[in-house]
Order: structure tokens, then C-alpha cells, then sequence
């Protein structure tokens, strides 16, 4: 007879689309106590907490009609309506929640940040509203409409969608902000934006330390949530939201989203490598941050593969099932067949994939002593010439202890056989560096290039090609190079900085003004001369 369990029971209905169940179990949970305003606020708490937000805010207000004092539910709705986009209720909602529960510490916050966000700048644009800060706006503002706008027509329609209202973009340039926006409490370091449907929240590049990511390709791959979103009325597992948006990353820019490592191709070939019928599961416990960030990556390769197998249209119309109601595995049923072969075909599409990375490198450590020192590599070297692992580690042993042609010797090996990515801190980026340490910069060139061309987010490696180009003069470069940083993060000056340079060397005066404007709203040392 617990109200809980029903109400529980009717959230479960929900989501399996067994709408007529759902009312059905509501009623049983109400039936020994008609007029529990916490029954309805259970289910609708529980609702959100899967996306749900529309049909949240619906039970919210039955529990409000129950009890107009309620305070819990007032708060819920406010941030259920805040997260649909709906804010000149939803904030007002808060405040009412705050002004009745002074110690509600998040609606305390949110509208400590709402005076905040009053100071934003709005820029808007076909469909498309974004608030960032006044500054920030002033220096990339435009680029970010240029960026959301493009999105918006590429995405919506090769997934056929038409949003049927505003779509809001906030940016914030500190992470605690954006972490009281989106979660209420600070927090959430780990998380770059998150889309809520209608309604994105990001992460400026400038909150993110020394090594921020591509604010362009999280712009892009949280449009694409919106897209789906819409698409699905909010009805679909994580996995195959994440996984659409990092292959639409890719489509957009092969250096953009996640790619194959030495790391996730081990895990590709793990025994224990996720179902597609089970991939849910994966983002749930993680066991560590890098399982779950390769749950992204097996997510995309999911995408290509029904894409490669089955076609687009096969994924549009999962997604429309499940706007429709359908669960993940009878709407993936219903458009590519068998979930027994499904799992199958991944796996040896999986396998395949991985086998083709570094396909002629030794990949094995067995016999590798627990804890190798660099002797025990080097004799493991000498017995598997071709061993990843022993080449790695072997280089970057080298280049500790300064033996810089040691080092390049196991580096240009690893490079002969295919295996070099653009991972942080990887073998490519200590490549260059050997190269620099040698003083051939020809060399040292070609392979910043390279790490340029696979990674997005590769600031040391653009810093040094800019230094390299400014030094021969080769103008072209610096400006290609510069934009690359602005792209990453505009609001460092040492990208605006060559740009202007560049673009002066090449007349191009228009451009060179907008990077010394740039310059000057970030507080120079130096104003004058800018």
C-alpha cells in the first residue's frame, strides 16, 4: 500500500510508453490518500531526472493544484520550466520557491546567478538565442551564431526536424556558474556543456585552464542533442544521444569528437565489451573515467555501423519511434531487425575496426614484467622489434634522460607503423619535441602539422607552428594557425595577437583591426599600443 512504490510503479510505465498503465498505477498510489501533493511530485522529480522535463512540470502542477504550498514541487517546477526554456515563469517560480523555503540553498543560488545572467549579452539569430558575457560576446559572439546557425541547417535537416520554438544558448565564463545553472550546486567539473532539449549550457573556453577543449565542436555536438531531443520528444537512452552527437562531430570535422587510441582499442577487443542491446549500462556505473569516456566513443562507432549497414534513414526511424513511445530495442527492432545479430554483426564490425588500427604493430605485453624499468623494455624491444607498448615507453624513457636520437629512433618506428594519434600528451606531440630538441625544425614542421590535423584541441603544438611561421615569415601559416587557436579559445591573446600580425603582413587591414579590437576589450598591459 506504500504511495512510493505506485508512484514509482508509474514513472516505470512512463517510460516503457505504457501511458495507460501509468494513470492507472497513479490512481492506486493516490487511492489511500487522495489529496498527497508527494506522489505526484515523486513522479515528476523522477520523470526529469530522465529528460522528461515537459511531463514533469505537468505532474509538478497536479501536485501544486493538490497543495498550493507544497514547497518542494514549487522548486521542481521552476527548475523543470527553466529547463524548457519557459524562464519568465520559471524564474519567477524560483523566487516564490526561495521567498518560501529560505533555506533552499539551490533556488538560494539560482537566483544569485539570475542577477548575473542579467548582465549577459543576447545575441539572436534565425531561431537561435544566446547569452554570454558582454566581453566575451564582443569578441567571438558572432563566430558562436555563426557556428550554432550552421549547426541548426546541417542537423536539422538531415534528421528531418523543424524545432517548434526558440533554441537558447548559455555561456558562462566561470564553471561554478555554469554548474549552478545546469545542477544547481557547484560542481561538475568533468562536464563541457549539457542540453536539456531547447535549452544548452556551456562552458566558456576561458573557465577551462590550460588546455580547453574546441568550443566549436561542444557547440556542435550539444546542437545535435537539441536536434534529436526534439526529435524524440526527449525519449531516448544516453547512448544513442551521445553516440549521434560525437559521430556528427566527426562528420563535421575528422579532428573533432572522439577517434580510436591505443587505449580503446584494447578495449574494443576486451571480452567484456558492451552489447549495443546493454550500451545503456555503460554511462551508468562506470569504473573508471576512461570507461566511460570510451562509452562515448563505442557509442559513435554504434552510429557509423547502422549507418554503414543500414543507412541514415534506419536512424531517423528509431528516432522517430521513439517519439512515438517505443522503447530503444523494439524501436531498433522495428527498423534493422534481430537485436541477437545486431549484437553479433557490432562485435565483428568492432573487432575489425580495431584490428585495422596499427594493424602492424606488435600490441602484446604478455611476459611484461608487473612494474618494467627501461632495461626490461629495451630487452623487450630487442625480442618484439615492433611492440607498441615497448617502443613507447622506451622513447619516452629516452627523452626523460635526454637521449634525444634514442628517442626519435623508437618514435619514427612507432610512426613507420601506423600507430601515432592525436591523444594529449601521445607520442606524436613527443615527437616534435624531439625534433625540436634536435634543432630539425623541417621535421619538427611537418609533425606539429600532423598533430594539428588530428586533434582539436592541440594548443602547444599550434603555439610552437606559430612561433615557427612568424619566424620565416610564411604569414599564410600564422593566420591559419592563429584562427585554429581562436577556435579553441579566443580569449587568448597570443591567438588574436598573430592574427593581427598576419593579417597586417598581408594588408588584409579589416581583419587585423577586428583581432587588435579583440585585443584591446582584454584588458591589455599595454593599451596604447594596441
Amino acid at each position: 500500500h506504500q504511495q512510493q512504490a505506485w508512484a514509482l510503479r508509474a514513472v516505470i510505465a512512463h517510460l516503457k510508453g505504457q501511458f495507460e498503465k501509468e494513470a492507472l498505477l497513479r490512481a492506486a498510489a493516490l487511492s489511500t490518500w487522495s489529496d498527497n501533493p508527494a506522489v505526484d511530485h515523486l513522479i515528476g522529480k523522477k520523470l526529469s531526472q530522465k529528460y522528461r522535463f515537459k511531463e514533469g512540470a505537468e505532474y509538478q502542477r497536479k501536485a501544486l493544484e493538490l497543495d498550493p504550498k507544497f514547497a518542494r514541487a514549487r522548486f521542481q517546477l521552476a527548475q523543470d520550466l527553466l529547463r524548457l526554456g519557459n524562464e519568465d515563469v520559471g524564474w519567477e517560480v524560483a523566487r516564490l520557491a526561495a521567498e518560501q523555503d529560505e533555506y533552499n540553498v539551490v533556488a538560494s543560488n539560482l537566483l544569485t546567478l539570475r542577477e548575473r545572467i542579467k548582465g549577459f549579452s543576447v545575441l539572436e539569430a534565425d531561431g537561435i538565442q544566446v547569452r554570454m558575457d558582454s566581453t566575451e560576446a564582443s569578441i567571438y559572439g558572432p563566430a558562436v551564431i555563426e557556428l550554432l546557425s550552421e549547426a541548426k541547417r546541417t542537423l536539422c535537416e538531415k534528421y528531418g526536424v523543424k524545432p517548434r520554438e526558440p533554441i537558447v544558448v548559455e555561456i558562462f565564463p566561470e564553471q561554478k556558474d555554469f554548474a549552478i545553472r545546469t545542477f544547481g550546486l557547484p560542481g561538475g567539473a568533468g562536464f563541457l556543456g549539457v542540453c536539456f532539449g531547447r535549452v544548452i549550457t556551456a562552458n566558456s573556453p576561458a573557465s577551462q585552464g590550460e588546455r580547453p577543449s574546441n568550443w566549436q565542436s561542444v557547440l556542435w555536438h550539444e546542437f545535435c542533442h537539441v536536434v534529436t531531443l526534439e526529435k524524440t520528444k526527449n525519449r531516448m537512452p544516453r547512448w544513442l544521444s551521445e553516440g549521434i552527437s560525437v559521430y556528427e562531430e566527426r562528420q563535421r570535422n575528422a579532428a573533432w569528437g572522439q577517434s580510436m587510441s591505443p587505449v580503446y582499442r584494447e578495449m574494443l577487443l576486451d571480452d567484456a565489451l558492451t552489447p549495443v542491446t546493454k550500451l545503456s549500462s555503460a554511462f551508468l556505473n562506470p569504473p573508471s573515467p576512461i570507461h566511460l569516456q570510451f562509452a562515448y566513443y563505442q557509442s559513435s562507432l554504434v552510429i557509423e555501423f547502422l549507418v554503414q549497414k543500414h543507412g541514415l534513414d534506419a536512424i531517423k526511424g528509431i528516432l522517430s519511434d521513439l517519439g512515438n513511445g517505443l522503447i530503444i530495442n523494439d524501436a531498433m527492432a522495428k527498423n534493422i531487425g534481430s537485436l541477437e545479430r545486431l549484437d553479433a554483426e557490432f562485435l565483428e564490425f568492432a573487432r575489425q575496426h580495431a584490428n585495422e588500427f596499427g594493424s602492424k604493430a606488435d600490441w602484446s605485453r604478455d611476459g611484461v614484467t608487473d612494474e618494467p624499468r627501461l632495461n626490461d623494455w629495451e630487452l623487450w624491444v630487442q625480442e618484439h622489434p615492433n611492440s607498441y607498448w615497448g617502443l613507447r615507453a622506451t622513447a619516452e624513457a629516452y627523452f626523460v634522460e635526454t637521449q634525444f636520437e634514442k628517442s626519435k629512433v623508437a618514435l619514427e618506428k612507432l610512426k613507420e607503423l601506423e600507430t601515432l594519434t592525436g591523444e594529449r600528451g601521445g607520442p606524436l606531440e613527443l615527437l616534435a619535441q624531439v625534433y625540436q630538441k634536435l634543432g630539425d625544425s623541417k621535421a619538427e614542421r611537418r609533425v606539429l602539422a600532423e598533430h594539428v590535423a588530428k586533434s582539436s584541441d592541440a594548443l602547444p603544438s599550434l603555439r610552437r607552428l606559430i612561433e615557427l611561421s612568424t619566424d620565416e615569415e610564411n604569414w599564410e601559416a600564422v593566420r591559419k594557425y592563429a584562427a585554429n587557436v581562436i577556435a579553441i579559445n579566443p580569449m587568448l591573446p597570443e591567438g588574436q595577437t598573430a592574427l593581427a600580425q598576419a593579417a597586417e603582413q598581408q594588408g588584409e587591414f579589416a581583419d587585423a583591426a577586428g583581432a587588435l579590437r579583440a585585443l584591446a576589450r582584454m584588458d591589455p598591459v599595454d593599451p596604447a599600443s594596441i
